[in-house]
């Protein structure tokens, strides 16, 4: 090696040395798992702008992930020219803010390379280095220049957004383009050079946005120009037509709703959660397991994206942003309600991206307009935006009915403006424990829900001694509306919906079934944690306690029948094995452990078991087939295959209706028969003369048993509430009436009998079966509101006669 080749690598790893004193990068961008180089073709770094501070990072980041480092590349010739490429170059003006196009002179020599050999090509990687990463570009002419440099000053410039934001730098890496398919049959190299460099100018406008965001007006100009939008001015003339008052004075109001609506994200806000949330997730989780999240980083590109989340926890606002983050993504705007609008705490959450609605609009449409046009001016900059279609947060685990007021906000701005295509994307977060336990328990009992304070806030501070264990957050499959509307409405986007105000008569039934739609792939994300899986198994043993070894063996059972049948492709289990899960589950303070010499017992009390439903509950749809056949093989003694999927098919609708399971009528018999086959697989089952029934030998009944559980309490206030509504007589009881002695009669029963589920006694539950007759047609509601039924409400009846077991019948025909 020449002494000058030698100095050279000194030299770099001198800059490197020093530069990396001042920065600290986060990878960002495409997955290195999924980023497949081939070691004998060059690859050359395409960058926004030339900058050899970036080149330096570009070098020791593409070095730590074991590829050939471009510098020893650039030493080695293996081709003509800088291994490095901006597609911008400076421009003149250091006040003009987008850089000119341009095409480097070693590209097309470069290009001239490869097409002078068929065996040759030429890898591309686009890269970005990022000095900081503010969502607020637009407020500060000088982050602006300290964000982008590298376009708008030299290397003082550089130096100043290195020294600020150098310590929160992101590199991000996208998969890499061949130059040769790229090229496909061009024979000129400047032509091939310019493809690639207009190809790469597309690519990084997607990057700029799935990154950063667009750039947003000022807040202050943002607010000031909502009075002027047609729905607030529309609004305005109304007010003063019914109500005489003074224009003036509603732009007045309009302003002050504006105000106390919009998100404020603050750049300084966002490095200040970032480092809080960093060391309260280290504190309080033992991880966070991330799940599909590359589908997002793809979709995000070319799609305003609506992240739709379940609603389990405060947390949840923060976990997802923090998730978002870190991994490359644009910060959402968030939807909160207003009563976190609380001093400090609301303060905060303003700067993070909330922005605050008030929890009902009725009585009030210039409200009502204001925030319309607040989400419309969202959604048509493409700035991503996130809300909970539940509304509030879930007290029982379960995925709660979706309240479509958002939903149908969105799919009219859509209406509106569809220039942008846009797409929601569902998120499942499984917690192990949430903050919330304890007020959830009281209001599962009867407590009033206590209204958010900053006092309650701090007393969360005292959480942080405790573990929390993991989080999994799963992002499901994308909806995108354009074609969501065309399979439901076709030729939705060739008409003129401004006569109706956006409103024509097809919208609230789709927007009904989008909502479904959305909490039914929620669920099709959820994934399954230890303590979901104690949680299905010592909630079903009596009085809820388990010899130690007995329970291992459940929880291992129920994994594995879960990976035999996949409730979906998203689908997450855990690993390890069941000692592990008992110890962390122990360690939570899920369960208690009772020494015993003939063997440990595990057990739980009053409160343990309560709160455990919370975690059965997260996962009651992914056991809830295998559970309601496991019912009606312990309940009768031999069973047809015909006779499982008449029973089975019948419930289902029901079932579907609270649990939102995502089979269809034309994928249901595949299931039955897929989990029949494994429980027959696994012994749990035996087929004979064409009949199947229970094994009854070792631990297989026991686990048949537990596995009947979940399900069976569903089943249970189906009966309940039928056989009151037939006790009283067709026309005798409105709906409401049915609902309010179908809940006395259920937390009855809870008490005598020692049912630790406080959701067995939810009016919402109630309701939905209710209403689910009705739609069936099972039952009929007149004009008096009263409710009619005649035979045909018998078949559902005898089959869940047949799934009971007969002195638990009999009892809730007892307390009739």
């Amino acid at each position: 090696m020449s002494v000058i080749r030698k100095l050279r690598i000194r030299i770099n790893q001198w800059q490197q040395k020093l530069l990396y004193k001042l920065v600290k990068t986060k990878i960002i961008g495409a997955d290195k798992d999924k980023i497949e180089l081939d070691p004998v073709q060059p690859v050359i770094y395409a960058m926004l702008y030339p900058s050899y501070a970036e080149q330096i990072v570009i070098n020791k980041e593409v070095s730590e992930r074991g590829w050939q480092a471009p510098f020893q590349q650039r030493l080695n010739g293996t081709l003509p020219g800088n291994p490095y490429f901006g597609i911008y170059r400076r421009p003149g003006n250091p006040f003009r803010k987008d850089g000119l196009a341009t095409i480097p002179r070693h590209l097309k020599r470069q290009a001239e390379w490869m097409l002078a050999d068929d065996s040759r090509d030429i890898q591309v990687m686009p890269v970005r280095v990022m000095w900081g990463r503010s969502p607020e570009r637009e407020r500060s002419f000088l982050r602006i220049w300290l964000q982008n440099a590298g376009s708008l000053g030299g290397r003082v410039m550089t130096f100043f957004a290195i020294l600020f934001n150098g310590r929160n730098t992101f590199v991000h890496f996208s998969e890499p383009l061949s130059l040769r398919e790229l090229a496909g049959g061009e024979t000129s190299p400047e032509l091939v050079a310019r493809k690639l460099a207009r190809v790469l100018r597309v690519h990084n406008r997607k990057v700029t946005k799935s990154v950063l965001g667009p750039e947003l007006s000022h807040r202050r100009t943002l607010v000031h120009q909502i009075p002027n939008r047609p729905m607030v001015r529309h609004a305005i003339e109304s007010e003063m037509k019914e109500n005489g008052l003074k224009r003036e004075k509603l732009r007045k109001r309009a302003l002050k709703y504006a105000d106390e609506i919009a998100s404020n994200i603050s750049y300084t806000n966002v490095r200040f959660l970032d480092i809080l949330l960093t060391w309260v997730w280290n504190k309080i989780y033992n991880g966070t397991a991330i799940h599909n999240i590359e589908q997002v980083k793809e979709v995000g590109k070319d799609n305003t994206v609506v992240y739709v989340p379940c609603h389990r926890s405060h947390i949840d606002y923060l976990l997802l942003s923090y998730v978002l983050y870190h991994h490359g993504l644009q910060l959402p705007q968030i939807a909160a309600g207003i009563n976190l609008n609380m001093p400090v705490v609301g303060s905060i959450l303003r700067r993070g991206g909330a922005f605050f609605m008030r929890r009902t609009f009725r009585g009030n449409p210039l409200y009502a307009a204001v925030f319309d046009e607040y989400l419309h001016s969202v959604f048509t900059h493409g700035y991503s935006s996130e809300y909970f279609v539940e509304g509030g947060r879930s007290r029982t685990g379960r995925t709660l009915s979706p309240k479509a007021g958002m939903l149908a906000m969105t799919v009219r701005s859509y209406l509106r403006d569809s220039k942008k295509p846009m797409v929601f994307v569902p998120v499942y977060t499984g917690y192990e424990k949430v903050f919330e336990e304890k007020s959830y328990l009281g209001e599962l009992r009867g407590k009033a829900k206590k209204k958010e304070s900053l006092l309650d806030v701090l007393g969360t501070l005292r959480s942080f001694k405790k573990s929390f264990g993991k989080v999994n957050v799963t992002f499901g499959e994308p909806i995108h509306l354009s074609p969501y509307l065309e399979e439901r409405h076709p030729g939705w986007s060739n008409q003129d919906y401004e006569a109706c105000n956006y409103r024509p008569d097809w919208a609230p039934e789709l927007v009904d079934e989008l909502a479904t739609t959305v909490v039914t792939e929620i669920n099709r994300a959820a994934s399954v944690n230890p303590i979901n899986l104690i949680a299905l198994a010592i909630l079903a043993s009596p009085r809820q306690a388990m010899d130690e070894n007995q329970l291992m063996r459940h929880m291992e059972a129920y994994r594995d029948l879960l990976a035999m049948v996949p409730y979906s492709d998203m689908t997450v289990l855990p690993d390890g094995h069941a000692s592990d899960w008992l110890a962390h589950a122990e360690e939570l303070g899920s369960v208690s452990r009772s020494k015993h010499d003939m063997g440990d017992l595990i057990q739980t009390n009053e409160r343990q078991a309560v709160t455990l439903t919370y975690y059965r509950n997260n996962v009651l749809h992914i056991i809830a087939l295998p559970s309601l056949i496991a019912c009606l093989l312990l309940n009768n003694r031999r069973c047809t295959q015909a006779d499982i999927l008449e029973s089975c098919q019948a419930l289902y609708p029901f079932l579907k209706a609270e649990l939102f399971l995502h089979w269809t009528e034309d994928t249901l018999e595949q299931a039955i028969n897929s989990w029949l086959d494994v429980l027959e697989q696994r012994g749990y089952l035996e087929v004979s003369d064409g009949c199947y029934h229970c094994r009854i030998d070792g631990d297989n009944l026991p686990m048949l048993q537990s596995l009947a559980d979940p399900i069976s309490q569903t089943l249970q206030r189906y009966f309940l509430s039928i056989s009151r509504l037939k006790h009283q007589g067709s026309g005798n009881l409105t709906a409401q009436q049915l609902e309010e002695q179908s809940t006395l009669l259920a937390q009855r029963l809870s008490l005598l009998y020692g049912i630790n589920a406080p959701e067995f006694f939810d009016k919402a539950l109630f309701r939905a079966l209710i209403r689910q007759l009705i739609d069936s047609g099972m039952i009929s509601c007149g004009e008096d509101d009263m409710l009619s039924f005649d035979e045909d409400l018998n078949p559902l009846m005898s089959i869940l006669e047949n799934l009971l077991d007969a002195n638990l019948r009999q009892t809730i025909l007892i307390s009739l």
